[in-house]
C-alpha cells in the first residue's frame, strides 16, 4: 500500500510538471486548474502540500528562463511565434510590448494571472535585454505568488474539489492523447496562417545602400519598438521617429511623392 501511494505520488508530480511547463512555454494547457486540482490532491494525501507548488514553481521558472533567454537571443521571432494563434499577431507584440513598457519589470510579479500577457513577459524582457539577476528576482517572485495562490485555493477548497482530485491521476493516461491532439491541432493552424500569408503576398525589401544612392526617392521611418529605442539611440540619417502602434493611424501624413522605408532593430 506504501509502495503504491509513493506510486501515485511520483505519477502526479510529474503530470503537474508537465502540464505547467508546457503553458510556461506558451502552449494553451490549463496549468492553473492542475495547480488548484494537485493543491486539492495535497489535502487528501497523494500529494505534499510543500512540494505540489514547488514542482509548479520549478516548471514556470524552467519555461519563463527558456522564453526569457530565446526573447534575448531571438528578439521578435520568439514574441511572433508566441503570437501565431493571435488573430492579428502584430498587434498581439505591440500591445504586449506596449504593456510591458508602462509597467516596467513589476508585470513580472503579476503576469502569470494576466491572459495574453502571462505567456509573453519573459520573452519580452529577453528581447529589451532586462538583466538576468533582475528577471530571476522579479519572475521567481511572480512564479511563487501563482503557485502558493493556486495550491492554497485548491487546499482549502479541497471538499469542492473532490471530484477533480479523484480524476486527477487518472487525467494523466489522457495527457498523452491530449497533448498529441493539441499538437496537430497547433501544425494545423500554424499551416493555415502561411497559406494566408502567401496569399497577402511580401512586403517588398530595400538595400540601405540603395536607399543611400537614392536618398530623395525615400522617406525613411524607424519604428523601432520601446526598450530598443531612447534619447541616445542613433538613427539612420534623416530617418523620422515613428512609434509601431501608431502606423494604423489614418491622421498621419505620409509623404505622396516618395516611397516609404520602414527600419526596425
Amino acid at each position: 500500500m506504501e509502495s503504491l501511494a509513493i506510486a501515485i505520488a511520483q505519477h502526479g508530480y510529474s503530470i503537474l510538471f508537465t502540464l505547467v511547463l508546457l503553458e510556461a512555454l506558451g502552449f494553451p494547457i490549463p496549468a492553473a486548474l492542475a495547480i488548484l486540482t494537485a493543491g486539492a490532491a495535497s489535502a487528501h494525501g497523494p500529494m505534499h502540500p510543500v512540494l505540489s507548488p514547488a514542482t509548479a514553481l520549478a516548471a514556470l521558472f524552467i519555461g519563463d528562463t527558456s522564453l526569457y533567454l530565446l526573447g534575448r537571443y531571438t528578439g521578435w521571432w520568439t514574441l511572433r511565434m508566441l503570437c501565431i494563434l493571435s488573430l492579428n499577431p502584430d498587434t498581439c507584440i505591440l500591445r504586449s510590448a506596449d504593456v510591458f513598457f508602462k509597467r516596467g519589470k513589476i508585470v513580472l510579479l503579476f503576469a502569470k494571472f494576466l491572459p495574453g500577457v502571462n505567456t509573453m513577459a519573459a520573452p519580452l524582457a529577453g528581447s529589451m535585454n532586462m538583466k538576468f539577476g533582475q528577471f530571476f528576482r522579479y519572475d521567481l517572485g511572480g512564479a511563487l505568488l501563482y503557485a502558493v495562490v493556486y495550491s492554497t485555493i485548491g487546499y482549502v477548497f479541497s471538499d469542492f474539489l473532490g471530484a477533480m482530485t479523484k480524476s486527477y491521476i487518472q487525467f494523466g493516461h489522457y495527457l498523452g492523447r491530449t497533448l498529441a491532439i493539441l499538437f496537430a491541432g497547433y501544425l494545423a493552424w500554424r499551416a493555415w496562417i502561411v497559406i494566408r500569408q502567401r496569399r497577402v503576398g511580401t512586403v517588398n525589401g530595400v538595400t540601405a545602400l540603395e536607399v543611400s544612392r537614392n536618398s530623395g526617392q525615400f522617406a525613411v521611418f524607424d519604428v523601432r519598438s520601446h526598450g530598443y529605442y531612447d534619447k541616445g539611440a542613433k538613427r539612420i540619417r534623416g530617418s523620422a521617429r515613428l512609434e509601431p502602434n501608431a502606423i494604423g493611424n489614418a491622421a498621419l501624413d505620409f509623404p505622396k511623392d516618395k516611397k516609404i522605408v520602414l527600419y526596425c532593430t
